[in-house]
């Protein structure tokens, strides 16, 4: 039987919407995903893995930190091996990630870590406790900011940031192709239910976004509008003093993320490992996310100094920074071949299109003050195999 809505969260959105009136869409999934205490994201609870409501790239193997810490190594070396060198990780969950990477950089790159500096940006306090224990052998190099911090231009860094499975659980607006224009969806209450109206755009910010990519929907269209990611993406450079960031996260470019194939856009809720359609229930218990727009991200960027570096899906990522040396090695290290299936099973997750990770997930990085960099995740594919 599926758990019931959070009573007092619905009842406090219900409230502020008789009080204030109608409001974006983008509000309503603020609070719910973020409200203090009671939001999905701000709420005690595990929400990745087996006893959460979905899976990342992380629980499947550590080596995807490793992989991250490589193309981070390397990020080091193009910079002149600073150093310090600060690693920031925004969105850092349980800290399962921060610790694969350091683990692996300790052991791949000592001169790297002796000069490493981590900081973990987290909406949940109550996460810094798990992070901590996660982090335990690292921690004099492990410190803790708030996203409010990156967002009002009090964090100041010099390394890589990194992000995976972020931006997409952003508060975002959604919109709606009418046959009079472009419509915005905003939230009302009716009784104890929330109910949908369609009006003019709250910002012109809308339109704006979709002039700039020269996108233009079909009658009876709807899509998101992430104005929260590019406003993360300026706080990111403002903060940037020199180095990298590095996305990885579901999405497109605009072109196939606003195509007419996508009649109902990309909003989807998530809950025990099923996917739910509908945003209007289970408040503050399920997850709502939507794809990420790569192209106005890498333009977005450049704009602010951030030179795009490379783009691709995550599994021409992964090899490149050294997959099947990874995969080598773990299983010339396994005790049985049982093991070394498992772990082969565990990694095509990572890499397979089909019923895995591989071209789902793609991969941003870009550059500030650093002039041409040669990494990884750049070489040949036709000189990996």
């Amino acid at each position: 039987m599926d758990q019931p809505d959070d009573s007092r969260l619905r009842g406090i959105i219900l409230n502020r919407i008789r009080e204030r009136g109608r409001i974006p869409f983008a509000d309503f999934m603020a609070m719910c995903l973020y409200e203090p205490g009671l939001g999905y994201y701000t709420s005690p609870g595990r929400k990745v893995g087996a006893e959460g409501d979905f899976y990342t790239s992380i629980n499947v193997h550590s080596v995807f930190g490793r992989l991250i810490a490589r193309e981070i190594g390397r990020m080091w070396e193009e910079m002149g091996r600073p150093a310090a060198f600060d690693i920031v990780e925004a969105g850092a969950g349980h800290g399962r990630l921060a610790a694969d990477v350091l683990d692996a950089i300790r052991e791949l790159n000592p001169e790297l870590y002796d000069g490493v500096r981590l900081t973990l940006i987290e909406a949940e306090p109550s996460l810094a406790a798990v992070q901590g224990e996660l982090l335990a052998q690292h921690l004099p190099k492990v410190s803790w900011s708030t996203p409010a911090d990156l967002a009002e231009g009090r964090l100041r860094f010099t390394g890589c940031l990194y992000s995976n499975e972020l931006i997409d659980s952003f508060p975002t607006h959604l919109v709606e192709m009418c046959p009079d224009g472009l419509r915005e969806v905003f939230v009302a209450a009716e009784g104890d239910q929330f109910s949908e109206i369609l009006d003019l755009p709250s910002t012109p910010e809308l339109e704006a976004y979709l002039s700039r990519l020269g996108i233009t929907f079909a009658v009876g269209q709807r899509a998101e509008i992430n104005l929260n990611a590019v406003r993360w993406l300026e706080s990111v450079a403002t903060a940037l003093e020199r180095g990298f960031v590095l996305t990885i996260d579901y999405g497109y470019l605009a072109p196939e993320l606003y195509g007419p194939m996508r009649l109902n856009g990309t909003l989807l809720c998530y809950y025990r490992h099923t996917i739910e359609e509908n945003p209007y229930i289970r408040i503050g218990l399920q997850d709502m996310t939507t794809h990420v727009d790569f192209t106005t991200l890498a333009a977005r960027g450049e704009e602010l100094g951030l030179r795009k570096v490379w783009y691709g899906e995550q599994y021409r990522f992964l090899v490149a920074t050294g997959m099947m040396e990874e995969l080598m090695a773990l299983e010339a290290a396994a005790t049985s071949e049982k093991e070394q299936i498992a772990i082969r099973l565990a990694l095509k997750k990572l890499i397979l299109p089909e019923g895995g990770m591989g071209d789902t997930f793609k991969v941003l990085v870009q550059a500030k003050g650093v002039e041409n960099p040669r990494l990884l995740c750049m070489r040949d594919w036709g000189k990996l195999f």
